[in-house]
């Protein structure tokens, strides 16, 4: 068990190539903190849904856009105690795209959030097996949307910049590679400068749109179980219940609801295995799996719950490494609200997302 080493093993989920709830999608990793000495990762993933519904015996089309996911860190030790590392992440996203033409109640209908993050992070460790760290999030957000069914009904955010903060603990035992890391992600709140225009309003409205995205806790954990196999997986939980993209005019006077909000907190739990083949290459599988939770889900988020397979591999050559993941997705099935009166609903179901991803390391 000795001869367990946590690094070239601990092939986990590369950020951004699976579909997850609410508009999650790169899970807040921290993992380059945790390396050794002085290191750097870039990472860029590819993520494909294929996301359709029927509402009043219409078939939406795919209305969930592709999109790219990147990543990148930079770690290095200060002393034996204290170590920093500086994470660029694309932690909240969506891309909507309801294709034109279909006769579907919402064809042509457009939404996309972006949202960009660099973390500045501070490990203290008290000996080789307790450490805590904590640290400052600069997050920017933007959003903009189309919905022609609503009288051409159209909002655009402009970029926000703000800021959040995590703090965390961490528990390790080297000699079984194990490790066992609790982090906690403050909510941020953005409030974006917004024009609509459309849905019966004489001429644009500038207002302010409140977009907080939630706060989170991260339970991430890794321990040798034979020689060269290492068992890995975590527990996310985001706090969707008070998230809310409600601008002045869409939710106080055209419709009376917010544009996208979400009924539930959601769980992601990650279970998986890595195993170490020889001194080049390791490869791993993984599971990921959230509840299905009922009810009804947002028109521009589609989705409850989901069940994903991942399947890793990376090659180590001196002080570089390169990984590369596999992730598909069954999409949990979900109804939605596409109109109040007559009150007609729309099912999605039988959905699926595929991605992929490739992630280069270097140990200076």
């Amino acid at each position: 068990m000795k001869k367990i080493h946590a690094a070239p093993l601990a092939l986990a989920l590369l950020p951004g190539v699976a579909m997850a709830g609410g508009v999650d999608r790169s899970g807040q990793t921290l993992g380059a903190l945790f390396e050794e000495g002085t290191y750097a990762e870039f990472s860029i993933g590819h993520v494909s849904p294929d996301v359709s519904g029927t509402a009043l015996g219409v078939g939406s089309g795919d209305m969930v856009g592709s999109h790219l996911q990147l990543g990148a860190a930079y770690k290095r030790d200060i002393n034996d105690q204290l170590s920093f590392a500086l994470i660029f992440d694309q932690p909240f996203g969506a891309d909507v795209d309801y294709p034109a033409g279909t006769g579907y109640v919402f064809q042509g209908a457009q939404a996309e959030l972006n949202s960009n993050a660099i973390t500045g992070v501070l490990r203290y460790k008290f000996n080789q097996n307790f450490s805590v760290y904590g640290g400052v999030r600069l997050q920017t957000m933007e959003a903009e949307v189309s919905i022609p069914v609503f009288g051409n009904y159209a909002a655009s955010g402009d970029r926000d910049e703000s800021f959040g903060y995590l703090v965390g603990v961490a528990y390790e035992r080297p000699d079984i590679a194990m490790r066992i890391a609790l982090t906690y992600f403050s909510e941020v709140d953005h409030d974006v400068d917004t024009v609509e225009t459309g849905g019966g309003l004489p001429a644009g409205l500038s207002s302010t749109t409140a977009i907080n995205t939630p706060q989170a806790v991260n339970l991430d954990f890794q321990t040798g179980i034979a020689k060269d196999t290492l068992l890995f997986g975590g527990v996310r939980w985001v706090e969707w219940s008070k998230f809310n993209i409600s601008p002045t005019f869409y939710t106080g006077t055209l419709i009376g609801r917010p544009l996208v909000s979400f009924t539930d907190d959601r769980y992601t739990y990650t279970l998986g295995v890595g195993r170490k083949f020889n001194e080049n290459w390791s490869g791993s599988v993984s599971v990921s799996y959230e509840e299905t939770l009922g009810g009804f889900q947002s028109n521009l988020s589609p989705q409850d719950g989901r069940l994903g397979l991942t399947i890793g591999a990376k090659y180590k050559q001196g002080n570089m490494s390169v990984s590369g993941g596999v992730n598909v997705t069954r999409v949990g099935s979900a109804q939605t609200v596409v109109s109040q009166a007559p009150f007609a609903t729309s099912q999605f179901g039988d959905n699926t997302s595929v991605g992929v991803g490739i992630k280069v390391g270097y140990h200076f």
